[in-house]
């Protein structure tokens, strides 16, 4: 194989001839073999949306040429839009607070741009990596800008996952509205409840989600662009400074803001770990949902049996004919993870020290994570469960009519003494708590009907 030689402050090595990546990024693949995959690709797409406005920036102040400022905006834009995405290969874990990704990016770009005005890879006659590329930049000022972008954009697209799930249930609320059904309190049997309720707050769940999520952009939008190091902005011209994030709100078309104190967004992440708990929620939400529906649809003979979920696989190797509640059990897996993610999440950002946090990379892999998981785990669950479930109205009936605990519904009516007596005597009896209260004539049936109606079972209060 062809190489080419390159030398930097460790020494000189062989890279590929053909190869995009320089010496920094050779490094960092030995130096980091840890997860065995790259940087999230939204991170990598919005690392190349920071170099397309610094590059603008640099030459709209005459820090770049025309010519090598177009060559590294198309080469960015070659990241952005997946053709050089695969050229970003350093781990998305590693030391050094992500200057490997940051190099690997700027690598790329300036080998890339070098070619496209007739250089070759590896020359750097052109464009440089650093004096180019980079210029006016570290790492500490674009990765937690990049992350931001990144997370940004993910949450738009969760929002509306959330928001295309909530509506869902809110379809199915109104489809089953008038079906009534035993509560269930500490898994025992409770009153009665109509479905139409039980979706509704699982809707309702998820508009909390939807809104908490659409209010996180705010928390990310302050940017410490330009803050160069540490935030003092040290080797970087006052004017790019004041510019370079106007410059990315035109770039992103996201309404980002240049953080006031500059030095305090280089070295603190407690942003991230406020909106990694705004998807903890979520997951919370997910989850309960997904084990409600587990014990809803259980059985389907010797469980709940109330709720029939869509079958979309053979559910066992050796039990013919069993479906299991696969999709559920997925959605509840996600949560798990993002749980788990939060976590990492709140380690990150604690071990942060003095001027600069270098477990970013960690930090950025699991909030990222926690985004695509939560938007993937919403799609599935309205696509491959909640818009083709459905109420087994027959099992509802009937359980309506067997338990006791529909004696609940006819407090106002019998008293609690009363219905105390109904209720023991079913028991004791073996029949239905209906059975017993039209043989003792203690309401007539259609005031029964009334009462045990999915109006009455949704009803605030009783008349």
């Amino acid at each position: 194989m062809a190489t080419r030689r390159e030398a930097d402050l460790i020494g000189e090595r062989d890279i590929p001839e053909d190869a995009l990546m320089g010496i920094h990024t050779a490094r960092a693949r030995e130096n980091f073999p840890l997860s065995g995959r790259p940087a999230h690709p939204e991170l990598i797409k919005a690392y190349a949306a920071v170099k397309i406005a610094a590059a603008k920036t640099n030459h709209r102040l005459g820090f770049l040429k025309e010519d090598v400022a177009e060559a590294i905006v198309r080469a960015a834009r070659e990241i952005e839009d997946g053709t050089l995405l695969q050229e970003i290969v350093v781990d998305a874990l590693q030391g050094g607070a992500g200057t490997s990704l940051n190099m690997n990016v700027n690598e790329v770009i300036a080998n890339r741009a070098e070619e496209m005005l007739g250089g070759r890879r590896g020359e750097h006659l052109r464009v440089h990596p650093n004096d180019h590329v980079n210029l006016n930049q570290s790492t500490n000022d674009t990765f937690p800008t990049a992350l931001k972008i990144a997370a940004i954009r993910l949450l738009h697209s969760l929002e509306k996952a959330i928001a295309d799930l909530q509506v869902a249930f809110q379809e199915k609320e109104r489809t089953w509205s008038g079906v009534v059904k035993i509560a269930r309190t500490e898994l025992q049997d409770a009153c009665p409840i109509a479905y139409g309720a039980v979706f509704s707050a699982w809707a309702e769940a998820l508009a909390r989600d939807r809104w908490r999520v659409f209010k996180c952009e705010e928390r990310l939008r302050v940017v410490n662009l330009g803050g160069t190091a540490v935030g003092t902005a040290i080797a970087a011209p006052r004017d790019y400074v004041f510019m370079v994030t106007e410059v990315l709100r035109e770039v992103t078309g996201l309404g980002l803001a240049r953080a006031e104190n500059l030095v305090d967004a280089t070295q603190n992440a407690d942003a991230f770990v406020e909106v990694s708990g705004i998807l903890k929620a979520n997951a919370v939400n997910l989850f309960k949902i997904s084990s409600d529906l587990r014990l809803l649809s259980s059985g389907p003979q010797a469980g709940f049996g109330e709720i029939l979920l869509p079958a979309v696989q053979a559910g066992s190797s050796i039990m013919p004919g069993k479906v299991n509640p696969v999709i559920p059990e997925a959605i509840g897996q996600a949560a798990m993870r993002v749980m788990g993610n939060d976590q990492v999440v709140t380690l990150a950002a604690q071990n942060g020290q003095l001027e600069l946090n270098a477990f970013l990379p960690l930090l950025a892999d699991a909030l990222l994570d926690s985004l695509s998981l939560l938007e993937a785990a919403s799609t599935i669950f309205r696509t491959r469960c909640v818009e083709g479930l459905s109420v087994d109205e027959a099992a509802c009936r009937k359980q309506v009519g067997e338990s006791r605990a529909v004696v609940t519904a006819l407090l106002p009516r019998l008293g609690y003494e009363t219905a105390t007596e109904v209720a023991v005597a079913a028991r004791d009896s073996g029949r239905s708590v209906i059975e017993i209260v039209l043989e003792r004539k203690l309401i007539e049936p259609a005031d029964l009907d009334r009462l045990l109606s999915a109006n009455a079972m949704t009803a605030l209060g009783t008349k």
